[in-house]
């Protein structure tokens, strides 16, 4: 997909049009700042311009929204991407609506939400559900009439996700149910999918008795989980029991390494579509 979309870049810069893409990081969080690294070299390597801003922890609300209006205002910038979570002084849903929502790759802007939601081909996809549609697309998963079942209700994936999978289209078309904390005996439903997408950001919650038989399963969580055995302490799992889930499902994603760099190669994708939107004026 990052080659196909080389090929976009490349026609795109000759026509005059570099994408460009502003990441704001504000603090000094550790998962963030490897987030951020990995976004700039994806960049690099497919020959994206990007900035990467980098604010203290104390920054004011005043003082990003500023910023944000700056980078809202220059050409050479066509997605802009604040880095969650933010620290305590700013109020994230101010922040990710200060965005110009032509600018806005991560999908979050209510405008952006509203296009997803109604099937618009203009409105940005959040980067990870999108990168879950692709991988199902990508690799010949039939959602058409197949149940889906999301677990977890985020706005940064379950909702946006569901809304994907009811679209008419490649990728959606699916018969979908979404569990979340409430959700009564949660076995039930996830037992019954025939794709399972899993979001809950709890560490191997779904074990392999709650997955149907040939069912295709994606794990969105990247967890921490202490492991003494390791140099670092601690070892990265998923929401999904991997080993136990491996032994029932016909596909499943691995974590790290499944969903992740889908969703970087989906921002990607974002910035090209508004870096395109922009050229048509």
């Amino acid at each position: 997909m990052r080659s196909e979309l080389g090929n976009e870049i490349t026609k795109l810069r000759r026509a005059g049009i570099t994408p460009g893409l502003a990441v704001v990081l504000v603090g000094d969080n550790p998962a963030s700042q490897v987030y951020v690294r990995m976004k700039g070299k994806a960049c690099d390597e497919a020959g994206l311009y990007h900035e990467t801003i980098k604010l203290p922890t104390d920054t004011s609300e005043a003082d990003l929204m500023a910023l944000l209006e700056r980078l809202n205002a220059n050409p050479e910038i066509h997605g802009i991407l604040v880095q969650l979570p933010l620290p305590r002084q700013i109020d994230s849903n101010r922040a990710l609506h200060r965005i110009d929502p032509r600018k806005d790759v991560d999908g979050f802007h209510p405008e952006n939400v509203g296009k997803v939601v109604v099937g618009d081909p203009t409105g940005f996809r959040p980067a990870t559900p999108y990168g879950v549609q692709q991988l199902l697309i990508r690799t010949g998963v039939d959602t058409k009439g197949a149940d889906a079942v999301v677990v977890g209700r985020s706005n940064v994936v379950g909702r946006p996700m569901a809304a994907l999978l009811l679209q008419d289209g490649p990728g959606g078309n699916a018969t979908v149910t979404v569990c979340h904390s409430r959700t009564r005996h949660i076995e039930q439903h996830t037992r019954q999918a025939d794709i399972l997408i899993v979001a809950i950001g709890k560490p191997e919650f779904v074990t392999g008795d709650m997955v149907k038989p040939g069912a295709v399963v994606i794990d969105v969580g990247v967890n921490r989980v202490d492991d003494p055995s390791r140099k670092q302490g601690y070892r990265l799992v998923g929401d999904v029991k991997f080993q136990e889930a491996k032994q029932v499902a016909s596909a499943i994603t691995p974590v790290p390494g499944g969903v992740g760099p889908m969703t970087i190669t989906m921002l990607l994708y974002n910035t090209v579509q508004a870096a395109r939107q922009w050229a048509r004026g």
